[in-house]
């Protein structure tokens, strides 16, 4: 009776391990900003000893006679604090995404690094193609060196078809890119989100203090005095809108700094699944 040989089949788990990083500075990073945003306006803005006429109270005391035109900001009132916290988050996520997205893109040129692994594998020294994503590393490097593992495997594998091997080293970039995108695009949503939330909150400061400045006015006799103190308190106001429109454009020029540097990665990741996929299939028909 002939002997049967076992069907080869395809490792169903990818050679790229999920990364095992938690994302505790997600919910940590905004409460500490805005408790920080409060103590500069509280404590270093408005501080009594920066005020002519300082008030009593801890939380929001009502100081007047500002001794320098810095210290204007602390009367735009309470979301002062919320939008110099908010700010902090920005500056906090830009640093995060900043060495994150630094270490994905790796130590060189992605274009580069792919016309190696081509020469290479050219060459059919898939070896020295390993070799040359670990100098790389990056996103890039990983989803490249998970599908040359599954590229050697299937150099050797007699069981299936040139179509289903092509397939299991797609299948296998595509697993290996699934693990790699996601830590890219984290906490991104937080420069987006406060893009829009700054400068609403910005315009809420300044309708806020719009009234408490027009109630004064009504309070008062209408003269001089009335006047000047409506001027100040409109200025005051105005530094809310400054705040919230200054930390927008902050939070949005990084923002699209990130994505097209996100996007030039996923450009290189695509190109080391078409890379392998086309190598394969054009040397080992």
């Amino acid at each position: 009776m002939a002997e049967t040989k076992s069907t080869a089949t395809v490792k169903p788990s990818t050679s790229v391990q999920a990364k095992k990083s938690g994302n505790s500075i997600s919910w940590i990073a905004p409460l500490v900003c805005i408790l920080a945003g409060y103590f500069i306006w509280r404590i270093v803005l408005g501080s009594a000893s920066n005020f002519a006429r300082p008030g009593a109270g801890w939380f929001w005391p009502e100081h007047e006679g500002p001794k320098g035109k810095i210290y204007n900001m602390y009367l735009g009132g309470i979301i002062v604090p919320l939008l110099i916290g908010l700010f902090l988050t920005v500056v906090t996520f830009i640093i995060e995404r900043f060495m994150t997205i630094s270490k994905a893109t790796g130590t060189g040129s992605n274009a580069d690094f792919i016309r190696k692994v081509q020469y290479h594998l050219a060459n059919k020294n898939v070896d020295a193609a390993v070799a040359e994503c670990d100098k790389q590393k990056g996103s890039v490097g990983n989803v490249m060196k998970a599908g040359l593992h599954r590229y050697k495997d299937m150099i050797s594998n007699t069981e299936l078809t040139t179509d289903q091997k092509v397939m299991a080293i797609q299948k296998e970039v595509e697993e290996a890119t699934s693990l790699e995108l996601p830590m890219l695009e984290k906490n991104l949503v937080f420069l987006s989100t406060i893009a829009s939330v700054a400068t609403l909150l910005g315009l809420l400061g300044t309708v806020l203090g719009m009234i408490r400045s027009f109630s004064a006015l009504g309070e008062g006799d209408g003269g001089g005095a009335a006047a000047g103190k409506l001027s100040q308190g409109i200025s005051e106001a105005l530094y809310n809108t400054a705040l919230g429109i200054g930390t927008s454009a902050f939070s949005i020029i990084f923002y699209n700094i990130f994505t097209t540097r996100i996007d030039g990665i996923t450009y290189g990741i695509d190109e080391s699944g078409f890379t392998l996929t086309q190598s394969f299939a054009s040397l080992y028909k």
